[in-house]
């Protein structure tokens, strides 16, 4: 891939989010706060380690803890907001083939 030009002209290669790891996950939204593309949604983990949807009318007996899982992978633009608020560094990025 070629590399893009800041604003300042500055060379600048996007590093895309490839998957966030649910065990080190802590949920705390702050990716999901300052991604505008909805890359990422809020998912439960249940006892069995599968990433599963929440329901409000549940009572969520079966989730272990909410975490974030991708949702729209194609969405991102590598701007890397994600990787330099997560307090864990449970996200995994990468340049575009």
């Amino acid at each position: 891939m070629t590399a893009l030009l800041t604003r300042g002209g500055r060379e600048w290669v996007p590093e895309y989010l490839l998957s966030i790891d649910p065990e080190a996950c802590i949920g705390c939204g702050r990716c999901f706060k300052v991604c505008g593309r909805a890359v990422m949604t809020l998912k439960g983990l249940n006892e069995d380690g599968e990433i599963v949807e929440l329901d409000e009318d549940d009572d969520d007996d079966e989730i272990e803890k909410r975490v974030m899982a991708m949702n729209d992978a194609d969405a991102c633009i590598g701007c890397g907001a994600c990787a330099r608020v997560c307090p864990t560094n449970c996200q995994t990025h990468a340049k575009a083939a």
